[in-house]
């Protein structure tokens, strides 16, 4: 069994966070979800008074439905259906793995070439919430791509050597594993900031300390997929939140905002 991931059992907020509409219409809403949110109620969240599904549902005046959902941690789009029936066709195509999703990571450590990695993932179980899976379960398939899009070497050490090496990724999950991002980038020895399940603790440690930031580098950049109703393309994508901005300007990309605009290729010369 895995213990609770210290990140995810975090003191509550004490005021509500504020959930900003990426993209609305009679059918579906889009929002972004603030790092440190659940998604919805669960066994884990007796001391919780907010969840992002209840005030994205106060905020458009009717009920939504959860199509998908990101982890307590994870910043960035997050998707809800208005209705019964829209949350079902949704559903079907993330299922079918018809949804593309694009997240970006600091991961620790410079990465220089792009891949796919196709490594199955067993089962993370939860003590309480999962206590009749079977722990023998196989494991299942588990695909992501990656591209590295930045890398930083910056002058103070952070373990044994008198340097630190940090990059920014593109990463695209084409399977929805539990912590599939965190662990994949953990099994390639990049392991995402801030994680600390699957993560470096002295990195962990150093990052926290030295940008006086505490959360899992890890958002939902984009999500695109075909309007279950109208069957138009949609491609919501949100902005990165101010500490981001702040981290890049730390690790000499100040450029970076403006080049990503533009496309990944752009970055790699940045």
């Amino acid at each position: 069994m895995n213990p609770v991931d210290p990140i995810l059992a975090c003191e509550p907020p004490e005021v509500a966070p504020e959930i900003e509409i990426l993209f609305e219409d009679e059918y579906l809403v889009a929002i972004h979800k603030p790092a440190g949110l659940l998604v919805h109620r669960s066994y884990l969240a007796r001391k919780e008074r907010f969840f992002a599904m209840q005030l994205t549902r106060d905020k458009v005046g009717c009920h939504v439905f959860p199509v998908h959902r990101l982890d307590r941690p994870t910043s960035g789009v997050l998707l809800f259906a208005k209705s019964s029936e829209v949350a079902r066709l949704l559903c079907e195509q993330f299922a079918a793995h018809a949804v593309e999703k694009q997240y970006l990571a600091l991961v620790r450590g410079n990465m220089h070439a792009a891949g796919t990695l196709d490594y199955a993932l067993r089962e993370e179980l939860d003590e309480l919430g999962d206590k009749d899976v079977d722990p023998n379960k196989e494991a299942q398939m588990a695909v992501t791509s990656y591209e590295p899009l930045l890398n930083s070497e910056i002058p103070f050490s952070s373990g044994r050597y008198p340097t630190s090496r940090f990059g920014l990724v593109q990463l695209s999950p084409h399977t929805g594993r539990k912590h599939q991002l965190r662990r994949h980038m953990a099994h390639l020895r990049h392991p995402i900031l801030g994680d600390t399940t699957h993560g470096d603790g002295k990195q962990n440690r150093f990052f926290r300390e030295h940008f006086a930031v505490n959360r899992l580098w890890l958002i939902a950049k984009k999500l695109s997929f075909l309007h279950p109703v109208t069957q138009i393309p949609l491609c919501i994508e949100t902005e990165l939140e101010p500490e981001w901005l702040t981290v890049f300007a730390g690790l000499g990309w100040e450029q970076a905002p403006e080049a990503m605009s533009q496309g990944p290729h752009l970055l790699k010369g940045a």
